[in-house]
C-alpha cells in the first residue's frame, strides 16, 4: 500500500508543478464530501475544487519538498503530509492530504495547505 500511495502522491506533485489541472481533478475524489482548505480559501465538493483549479493561471509556484511522511492505515486509507519551501522563499509551508482507495484508484478526500507567517 505504501508504494501505491507514494506513487500517486508523486503523480499529484508532478501535476501540481506541471500545471495539469485535469490530472489534479482526476486525483480528487469526485464527491460533494471532498474538501480542500487552501492558503486563504476553502472549497467544498469536487465541483468547487475543480472550479477553483480552473480559475488559476498556474497551479503552484515552483517549490521544493523538504520532508514527506506518508502513512497507510489498512489497505484503503492513507495520509500524506509534507513540508515545502517555495523557490526563493524562506518560509516553510505545510500540506496534508487524506487518501482513500476507491473503485477508480487512490483519491484525495481531504486536503489542506498552509504557509505560516
Amino acid at each position: 500500500m505504501l508504494a501505491e500511495v507514494t506513487a500517486v502522491f508523486a503523480r499529484y506533485e508532478e501535476a501540481l508543478m506541471a500545471n495539469q489541472p485535469a490530472v489534479l481533478d482526476e486525483l480528487f475524489w469526485n464527491s460533494p464530501h471532498t474538501l480542500r482548505y487552501g492558503f486563504s480559501e476553502n472549497h467544498y465538493g469536487h465541483a468547487g475544487i475543480s472550479a477553483f483549479r480552473a480559475s488559476l493561471p498556474v497551479q503552484s509556484p515552483p517549490r521544493e519538498l523538504l520532508r514527506t511522511v506518508i502513512t497507510t492505515y489498512g489497505r484503503d486509507f492513507a495520509t500524506a503530509n509534507c513540508e515545502f519551501r517555495r523557490e526563493g522563499a524562506t518560509a516553510v509551508g505545510r500540506q496534508s492530504q487524506t487518501w482513500l482507495r476507491t473503485a477508480d484508484g487512490w483519491r484525495v478526500v481531504a486536503a489542506h495547505v498552509s504557509l505560516p507567517g
